[in-house]
């Protein structure tokens, strides 16, 4: 009895030795795994539905089903023996399995290429398989979707002739353009991403413009104030034009883009239509950039005013009577105004009981000041003859009257003396200076830089809305 003892204890200690050979080999080593990893198999069954997998768990995995299916797997040729990545959905299932996938591994493997896109600002490819009000659905392969705002599309895509609108019936027709989209493929960058919540946010917008970025930075760097660059038309909004010049893109105003009162913009340009800007404004370390077209141009009040000179006795029609006097058009592009002193030797009280609007008149020039772009004209004196003497009659009896001239000026459809700025009163736009002490003439004042006045731009459409009215207040507060 005691001898079967020993051979026991022998035996026993044979089976730990052989137990702890087993423990301590690291291939034979159990894996841990957790939901999420992307691990290699081999394939060690192959059934009608499913496959099994050797992972090197405690347990054989289970592929089966909608699990199969792959983009980049033909599930159809894999064979016993093969190597395969799969992915862990779950590390033990209800009844103790591993349940793997094959089509969340080409997910995953897609997840993490799209983070690094994001990462490295990569170029995304999308195809557009679902439009609906606020933008477009794209597939982004692997059974990843993602989506483009409206706002994040290229406006030539949505908009006819790229200019954003907004009103009624805009909806209907922008949804018929969005879903045209579907089954085009769109070069897109990603401008967010959340993959807990499965949540891609693309932008074309992004593309179009980090595809000048480098072109844009070498511009940005040496580009000034005054400098003249060729580029196209980019946007076109009911404020202006936005156009890229050498991968910088900015607005072109609508009091900018010409000497002549501009009514509707796409009578003059198209998405992406030539066009020479001048650089008239650089903000916010270039992020907002101000073109002007118009002072590329010839300035016709300049060309048209060469034609006449103090004194000349000239035609003109009348174009409104004011309290203070009468506008008369003696040109093209040229108008002028009567001072209630001009009208008549007479006493005159209502300037309206002596000129009426259209009609035909003579007047003497009294004065031409092109600083201000002021023309002064004169019915009594055109029978001065040889005792004419050159006066300045551009008296303003209050900010009123001089408020009511710029309006006249700036509703005609001649030649516009004021640039126009969004969003302000004709009150705010006009200063007047306080006579000076040998004269009792009053001016209007100028603002100091036309590209301070240009400057501002506020789109009053409801999608769109350009700020750059923050650096215009700063410069406008350190000239003061």
């Amino acid at each position: 009895m005691p001898v079967k003892r020993v051979q026991i204890e022998e035996s026993d200690k044979a089976l730990y030795t052989q137990f702890d050979n087993f423990l301590s080999d690291k291939n034979k080593e159990i894996r841990k795994l957790s939901s999420g990893d992307i691990i290699e198999g081999t394939i060690v069954d192959i059934l009608p539905s499913s496959i099994v997998v050797d992972v090197g768990y405690k347990s054989e995995g289970i592929v089966a089903d909608k699990e199969l299916k792959s983009d980049l797997v033909d599930v159809t040729k894999l064979k016993i023996g093969d190597k395969i990545f799969v992915y862990v959905v779950k590390p033990e299932n209800d009844e103790g399995g591993l349940v793997l996938s094959i089509k969340r591994t080409e997910q995953a493997s897609q997840w993490m290429n799209l983070e690094k896109s994001m990462r490295d600002n990569l170029v995304v490819e999308a195809t557009v398989i679902e439009a609906n009000n606020g933008g477009v659905i794209c597939d982004l392969g692997g059974g990843i979707r993602g989506f483009i705002p409206t706002m994040q599309l290229d406006a030539a895509r949505v908009y006819v002739n790229g200019t954003r609108t907004v009103g009624k019936d805009i909806s209907s027709r922008v949804q018929r353009r969005l879903s045209s989209l579907i089954g085009e493929k769109i070069s897109t960058r990603i401008a967010e991403l959340n993959r807990e919540k499965n949540k891609i946010i693309l932008s074309e917008k992004m593309f179009l413009q980090g595809r000048d970025l480098e072109s844009r930075e070498a511009t940005l760097r040496k580009v000034k104030e005054g400098d003249v660059l060729h580029g196209e038309v980019s946007g076109i909004a009911p404020f202006g034009i936005f156009v890229n010049a050498a991968g910088l893109e900015g607005l072109v105003h609508l009091s900018e883009l010409s000497w002549d009162k501009v009514e509707k913009i796409e009578n003059f340009y198209t998405i992406g239509s030539k066009v020479d800007v001048m650089v008239i404004g650089v903000y916010d370390g270039g992020r907002r950039i101000a073109y002007s077209v118009k002072r590329l141009l010839e300035d016709p009040w300049s060309k048209a005013i060469s034609k006449f000179k103090v004194g000349d006795i000239v035609d003109g029609v009348v174009q409104r009577v004011v309290d203070f006097g009468a506008f008369v058009r003696i040109g093209d592009g040229l108008n002028g105004l009567i001072h209630i002193s001009e009208i008549s030797d007479k006493l005159v009280r209502n300037p309206r009981d002596f000129v009426q609007e259209g009609q035909e008149v003579k007047v003497r020039i009294l004065s031409i000041s092109e600083t201000e772009r002021h023309l002064g004209l004169s019915l009594k004196a055109v029978a001065e003859g040889d005792d004419f003497k050159p006066r300045n009659t551009y008296k303003p009896r209050n900010k009123k009257e001089e408020v009511e001239e710029v309006e006249t000026v700036e509703t005609s459809k001649e030649v516009v003396a004021e640039p126009e700025v969004a969003e302000e009163t004709e009150a705010e736009k006009v200063e007047v200076e306080s006579p000076k002490a040998d004269t009792q003439d009053e001016k209007i004042e100028e603002p100091k830089s036309e590209a301070k006045a240009v400057a501002v731009v506020e789109d009053k459409g409801e999608e769109s809305k350009v700020d750059l009215d923050t650096a215009l207040a700063e410069e406008l507060e350190s000239d003061k």
